[in-house]
């Protein structure tokens, strides 16, 4: 098996896209945190409840790109502070879904400002509208 060479300049390019979505996820934890006292992972499983109702542990767990047992700790803090209840599935015994409570909905909503002026400070504020379209159709290269 032989692996094709990557040039400094390529190396450089994926080292600084890590670096870039290291420090903007930091810096929105950060605010998060602060205003919020909840942890960017934690908003992102609050999102895709609000977004969905209810979902299926594992789904949630591939929608916030975290591994089973790192779900089910996080899931299991969530549901200490309220946000987070877990109902068993009629149609199958085995199967777990995870839903927002009503202090969850509550918790989202408040932090859901803070979450997008963080984002568009970090990240919007910085492109113009070509800049957007460029970062868009190389996104989407990356997602295939």
């Amino acid at each position: 098996m032989t692996t094709s060479a990557v040039s400094a300049a390529e190396l450089l390019v994926w080292r600084t896209m890590l670096r870039v979505q290291a420090r903007i996820s930091r810096r929105v934890q950060a605010d998060l945190l602060a205003e919020h006292d909840l942890q960017l992972g934690s908003y992102e499983v609050l999102v895709h409840l609000g977004e969905a109702g209810r979902l299926r542990m594992n789904d949630l767990a591939d929608r916030v790109l975290l591994s089973r047992s790192g779900l089910t700790r996080l899931v299991d803090r969530l549901e200490r502070d309220g946000l987070v209840t877990r109902q068993t599935c009629a149609s199958d015994a085995r199967g777990l879904y995870a839903a927002l409570t009503a202090a969850g909905r509550v918790r989202l909503d408040e932090a859901t400002p803070t979450y997008r002026r963080s984002v568009r400070d970090y990240v919007l504020s910085r492109l113009d509208e070509p800049d957007l379209r460029a970062l868009q159709e190389i996104l989407e290269k990356l997602a295939d």
